[in-house]
């Protein structure tokens, strides 16, 4: 079992990153299947919150959306969606948030709101929802997205999320609760933030990948790597059993 996909490896790492996690805020797509496979496979006391107004969900199948009754059934709690932002979120009671974007810069600040100018958008995309109190909010933020120039690119066309705005400086005078973004995860590599900077960092290079690869694929020319480059460890054979034959075995995420 040892072959996976790109999509098995976003979703390996991330569900890595919350083994330590107590709770963690869920969103669709790949986060779903990253926060249930952490859950099954190493982490069964992680409490699953999802926008809908769901504490500590511990869903029988993969969730199709926020709003999928499977969530309901065996949580600790159900609640009004302002409820659960105002005493759990903005409580500080969440420990890592999963987040995804149309567009990434290189100090972590996301755009799911237009592509183009607002007044006159090139694509209308679905908005913040939740997305920026959860940024803010959340003690830390973990981005998952396939690496493109589109995505990842020098200036955000608007600030839906804000990461650490023009630099770490900046963040700081806000004081907000959260930590900010501290990894962004994707098919060729995993970025952390420099510590002093809050810029993007190339972190980890998953098997196969290259430095020159990533750089092809982000809007700015001087790429920021970590001194101690490392390689992505692959998913492991439980990770893919779990991920192929419980949680989505249809393949809708994994491919």
């Amino acid at each position: 079992m040892s072959d996976y996909t790109a999509s098995e490896m976003m979703i390996a790492v991330a569900a890595r990153a919350l083994l330590d996690a107590r709770t963690v805020f869920v969103g669709v797509g790949m986060p779903n299947i990253a926060c249930n496979l952490a859950r099954r496979a190493g982490n069964p006391d992680l409490a699953l919150i999802y926008e809908s107004g769901v504490y500590g969900a511990q869903p029988a199948r993969l969730p199709l959306s926020i709003g999928d009754p499977t969530l309901v059934t065996g949580s600790l709690a159900t609640m009004s969606m302002s409820d659960l932002f105002l005493y759990y979120l903005q409580g500080g009671l969440v420990d890592v948030a999963l987040l995804g974007a149309a567009q990434i810069d290189r100090y972590g600040n996301l755009n799911s709101t237009v592509i183009g100018s607002y007044d006159r958008p090139k694509v209308r995309l679905p908005g913040s929802g939740g997305a920026c109190e959860i940024a803010i909010n959340a003690r830390r933020v973990l981005i998952i997205s396939t690496l493109a120039k589109r995505t990842f690119v020098e200036k955000v066309d608007f600030l839906t999320s804000p990461g650490f705005l023009r630099g770490k400086a900046e963040w700081k005078k806000l004081n907000l609760p959260g930590a900010g973004p501290q990894q962004v995860i994707t098919d060729k590599c995993v970025f952390d933030f420099h510590p002093e900077t809050g810029e993007m960092r190339l972190a980890s290079l998953h098997p196969g990948a290259t430095v020159d690869q990533v750089q092809a694929e982000i809007g700015w020319t001087d790429l920021c790597i970590a001194e101690d480059l490392r390689a992505t460890e692959p998913p492991s054979d439980d990770y893919l059993r779990i991920m192929r034959e419980d949680l989505d075995p249809e393949g809708l995420y994994r491919k």
